[in-house]
């Protein structure tokens, strides 16, 4: 048993390619998390710019955007050094960081999605009474809702993680995760699990909640032609976004319990795709489909100054 944790440092696997590789990877990955920020910043700075874009959606669409450079913040830094570094390892207070970090992000991308359900819920199948049932104490309180219970999950899992003895270093992933550091102790872990199954109810009783806001929203979507261009303009983004999202956190879960060890390569990618896919893909889908959004932004980039 390693008696003092704080002088634990974990070896992360994943990155043993060669120095031609390992350049290339960085390449890729600085890229990646350049643009990652730039289409969150340029949704949230023009959604703050444009007061014709005050309103309850863009306001959550912001606050998912800001989430998802948190979660792509909690994964790019590291791996660009650790691409550059000799060795990939990573102490044992930068471990739990990146696991609060991760935490909170895919905790606070549930909430964030549930919100955004309810809110096309009431703005689609209850239209005249929509501005009284959203106004904008309620879209604060709903926010400050989303950001706490997120935190107060994360705070949870990761005491319970820090409180755990160690006996082993090697963590075979090429970021620290929760369930991979659990594995490394050799104490009991049935307070982890435990919370481990809260979590699973929790957030699975979150989707069921979307499912319900969906089944109305496609019911009131059939009925009137107006229904049906807000369904399609606001909901199948979301929709879209909650499936990848999910799907990328359902595979990890599965693959990190019960997967064998072939793969190594694949099981990495597989494995950072929650924090990978949806901080990039949600900006580009909500800016492609929101028609406020998209021409704002067009606006501003082909716009002159002096013009």
């Amino acid at each position: 048993v390693m008696q003092n944790n704080s002088e634990v440092v974990f070896v992360l696997q994943g990155l043993n390619d060669s120095l031609t590789n390992r350049q290339m990877y960085f390449a890729v990955a600085l890229m990646s998390y350049l643009f990652t920020i730039f289409v969150n910043l340029t949704l949230i700075v023009t959604v703050c710019l444009e007061r014709t874009l005050h309103e309850p959606i863009y306001i959550f669409l912001c606050s998912l955007c800001f989430n998802g450079i948190c979660g792509a913040s909690s994964f790019y830094p590291k791996l660009l050094h650790s691409l550059l570094a000799d060795s990939n390892v990573i102490t044992y207070a930068g471990c739990l960081t990146q696991i609060f970090v991760v935490y909170l992000y895919a905790f606070c991308e549930f909430t964030s999605l549930t919100v955004m359900a309810y809110d096309r819920y009431l703005a689609i199948c209850k239209p005249l009474q929509y501005p009284m049932l959203m106004p904008v104490q309620r879209v604060a309180q709903m926010l400050l809702l989303t950001w706490c219970f997120s935190l107060l999950e994360a705070i949870i899992g990761i005491t319970l993680t820090a409180r755990l003895p160690l006996c082993r270093r090697h963590i075979n992933r090429i970021f620290c995760t929760n369930w991979e550091v659990v594995k490394l102790s050799c104490s009991d872990t049935i307070g982890n699990n435990i919370y481990g199954f809260v979590l699973i109810f929790t957030h699975t009783s979150q989707t069921g909640l979307i499912l319900v806001s969906y089944t109305h929203l496609v019911r009131a979507s059939l009925r009137l032609a107006s229904n049906r261009r807000k369904f399609i303009q606001t909901c199948v983004p979301h929709l879209a976004t909650l499936l990848i999202f999910v799907s990328s956190q359902v595979f990890d879960s599965i693959y990190s319990r019960y997967g064998g060890g072939t793969l190594q390569v694949l099981q990495n990618l597989l494995s950072a795709e929650f924090l990978v896919v949806p901080p990039l893909i949600n900006p580009i889908i909500y800016g492609i489909n929101l028609h406020q959004i998209r021409s704002r932004i067009i606006h501003n980039f082909s716009h002159k100054p002096g013009i």
